[in-house]
């Protein structure tokens, strides 16, 4: 969903423009944001770092993270268990 509403807004404006992820979690839900800030402490500077980035990034970054986790191993041919 990010995705297609930056896209729109690069169509219409004739230039790229990524939304950030603080801005898309805060329309979205602004109690947890404020959660996760109050319970960030001492990692805060990591947090402001992803919250800056451009939601879809983040968005497919954890994507990725699933698919990983979630995948099959390969059977090994031939190598004994």
């Amino acid at each position: 969903m990010a995705l297609v509403i930056d896209g729109t807004r690069a169509i219409a404006s004739g230039a790229v423009a990524f939304t950030a992820t603080e801005t898309s979690w805060a329309a979205a839900s602004p109690e947890t944001l404020a959660s996760l800030r109050q319970s960030a402490g001492m990692a805060q500077a990591p947090v402001d770092w992803i919250l800056a980035q451009p939601t879809c990034a983040v968005l497919a970054v954890i994507g990725v993270v699933f698919m990983l986790i979630g995948r099959r191993r390969r059977r090994r041919v031939g190598v004994a268990p």
